[in-house]
């Protein structure tokens, strides 16, 4: 087997498990989770009604470039959105089953490890940066989010040294498990840095529909690249995903768009690694990347829910002001986020995810992520408020 294997860490949801092992939740309180980012809201109606309508198309095989029709609604909808001089649905946008596989898989293709080969991560971050770079013989080089910076990696605080062995940057906006939204101006910033050391700016933009200003649409990478007239946004990719924006985790559906000579060899790589999206998915991938009635909704629906938690959680933990996402990240009281996680469990019956399982130690020698817990708020509105009440009571009981 692969020795790499060995330098996986352990899932956060394994730890979680583990902490949980042995304890006895009071029987006469139901449970609430408030630990996996997956939404609960329905799904897009119309996407699973053409799901059913194309379903003979599962006797067909699939293409890895993806059907014509699906590239162009996904270029024609990060062009609106995103403000873009045009996007080549050809050359620059390639479907991918999830951000999840596709994030994993673009580092395998796209990391040289005939020389240094470090990865640039936020710290806390989504698992998978770091397991796809360990696995593709890379090292994680952890830029630390904290309060003072907005919970954004100073980017400026890297030397120039360090950069020199950076083969990409994963930006995560809105970040996970922060909820912080990058500035264009940090975008314009890292392009720049990535033109001196050359290396690739890899942008996971999978909260981008969930923020909750109506009118302040979270920037996003290529974005920034048509502001300095880079329209054929060289060095740079994006990954979207209907999973957050659309209510649909199980459709697995989303694309990378960007600098066509590394969507090239990556669409190559995938027609090794047998990955296509079927059909039936593509067509109701189709309907959902062209209606934006069902995300304004969707919105909607968060808006209250973060209000309201806003208001019953805010006079007992301090957390950032949500910008994006479906996250909160509280701190905890006396700091400790692991013991909090495990009493909160045993006393309310609720399920929340300590800060340090997303995290790895700072070379100032403490944990970005400790001391703080995340919150995911994606059940429907009456289970979200009871796990916050019962947080609530819990801190106010001691």
């Amino acid at each position: 087997m692969n020795p790499d294997l060995d330098a996986l860490k352990p899932y956060p949801f394994e730890k979680l498990a583990t902490l949980k092992a042995n304890i006895t939740p009071p029987a006469s309180l139901s449970h609430i989770p408030l630990t996996i980012g997956e939404p609960q809201h329905a799904p897009f109606a119309a996407a699973l009604e053409t799901l059913q309508v194309y379903q003979h198309e599962m006797a067909r095989y699939p293409a890895t470039a993806g059907l014509p029709e699906l590239r162009e609604s996904i270029a024609r909808w990060m062009t609106r959105r995103f403000a873009l001089d045009g996007l080549d649905a050809e050359r620059q946008v390639l479907p991918v089953n999830g951000t999840r596989e596709a994030i994993f898989a673009f580092v395998q293709a796209a990391l040289d490890r005939t020389r240094p080969a470090r990865v640039a991560v936020p710290n806390p971050f989504y698992q998978i940066y770091e397991g796809a770079t360990l696995l593709a013989g890379g090292q994680p080089l952890y830029l630390d989010c904290r309060a003072e910076s907005g919970f954004r990696p100073t980017l400026d605080a890297v030397s120039a040294e360090t950069w020199r062995d950076v083969q990409i940057v994963f930006v995560c906006s809105p970040g996970n498990p922060t909820g912080a939204v990058t500035p264009i101006e940090e975008f314009v910033r890292l392009i720049e840095l990535a033109d001196e050391h050359d290396f690739i700016v890899a942008s996971d933009e999978c909260y981008s529909e969930l923020y909750l200003d109506e009118n302040a649409p979270p920037p996003g990478l290529l974005e920034a690249c048509a502001l300095l007239g880079r329209h054929d946004y060289r060095r740079c990719v994006v990954f979207h995903s209907l999973s957050k924006r659309s209510n649909l985790p199980g459709l697995r559906s989303g694309f990378v768009a960007g600098d066509a000579d590394l969507i090239a060899p990556f669409k190559r790589y995938r027609t090794y690694h047998g990955c296509a999206m079927s059909l039936p998915i593509q067509r109701a991938s189709i309907t959902a990347w062209g209606d934006e009635t069902h995300v304004r909704a969707n919105r909607d629906a968060y808006r209250e829910k973060f209000a309201a938690v806003t208001d019953i959680l805010a006079p007992v933990m301090d957390f950032p002001t949500p910008e994006a996402s479906f996250y909160l990240w509280p701190a905890v009281p006396e700091g400790d986020d692991e013991a909090f996680t495990r009493d909160l469990f045993a006393e309310a019956h609720v399920s929340v995810l300590p800060g340090r399982y997303m995290s790895r130690a700072s070379s100032q020698g403490d944990d970005p992520g400790a001391g703080r817990i995340r919150l995911a708020l994606v059940a429907e509105l009456e289970s979200t408020l009871e796990g916050a009440r019962r947080i609530r009571r819990f801190i106010e009981g001691h």
